[in-house]
């Protein structure tokens, strides 16, 4: 499509780099303070919680629907992962943002690409130890959108910890003009982590699935009530799945938010991260605990 699409005047798509940087900049130019949403659509209330963060913090909001191949192991989800273009637009359109950004894999990816952007240490931890290759897959489409789009904030989901790290760290280590702004999680009435994965889920899994809250609540709890080993706290929120025979647990940890490193006391604040398979369906949550004092 050689120009961008128009709809109603409000919002505007744009498939290539070329117009996508010159709208950026154009709005810039003008002396307007530009949000980026970087998703892979199939969008949800926690997508629509950062458009709306990014509406009341900046002049402009942009969003991106890219399914970025990079970050896809060769055993993931990638084909069918959802791609409901013509709902994602009219959510956004609905929540006013300006221009959306839906490049091809090929626009993203010139033909012979062999150039990769990778947070060393970090990119092995939490999702990157259990998804090899995931991060490097996130920090260069990442850093690629950055460039492309030149926003002044950039805002993403705490549900996605790790990456959170990562991308603060790419950002820092590079020099990136960008603001990261990170948004709470939003759940489910019942405490689901919204992710665009929950569709996957039948019924059964769907209430399986809450043992990955349940586990971090039990965590908080027991912290409120003065729990302060790592040890101990993780391993009674592992105890909950003991009894989800249809859930495997990838990991359950507690680390300090900025480096993922484990901790053994959370007196400090920590997060605490959990992955788990819920049949085929890899689902991740957290939850951040406070320093206490």
């Amino acid at each position: 499509m050689g120009h961008p699409l128009s709809l109603h005047g409000h919002l505007k798509i744009f498939t290539t780099i070329d117009e996508m940087r010159a709208a950026s900049r154009a709005l810039r130019g003008a002396g307007k303070r530009l949000g980026l949403v970087p998703t892979m659509g199939a969008l949800h209330e926690g997508h629509l919680s950062l458009v709306g963060s990014a509406r009341a913090q900046c002049d402009a909001v942009a969003a991106s629907i890219f399914v970025n191949p990079t970050q896809f192991g060769p055993n993931e989800d990638l084909a069918k992962y959802p791609r409901p273009f013509e709902r994602d637009r009219e959510m956004l359109e609905r929540e006013g943002v300006e221009l959306v950004f839906a490049p091809s894999v090929e626009e993203m990816y010139p033909a012979g690409a062999v150039t990769w952007v990778t947070v060393e240490d970090l990119c092995s931890k939490l999702d990157g130890r259990s998804r090899p290759g995931h991060f490097r897959g996130v920090t260069t489409v990442v850093s690629k959108l950055f460039h492309v789009v030149e926003p002044d904030v950039a805002f993403f989901g705490q549900k996605d910890a790790a990456q959170v790290a990562v991308i603060r760290r790419m950002v820092r280590d590079l020099n990136f003009a960008v603001e990261i702004v990170v948004c709470p999680i939003v759940r489910e009435a019942d405490g689901l982590a919204m992710s665009s994965r929950n569709a996957y889920l039948d019924a059964k899994q769907r209430r399986e699935a809450l043992v990955l809250h349940r586990s971090l609540m039990r965590v908080e709890e027991l912290a409120r009530a003065g729990e302060r080993d790592a040890a101990k706290l993780a391993a009674a929120g592992r105890a909950e799945f003991e009894n989800a025979e249809a859930v495997r647990l990838d990991y359950f940890e507690i680390v300090d938010a900025e480096t993922l490193d484990p901790v053994a006391d959370v007196s400090d604040g920590a997060l605490v991260a959990v992955a788990a398979y819920v049949g085929a369906t890899r689902l991740i949550d957290n939850v951040v605990l406070a320093p206490y004092r």
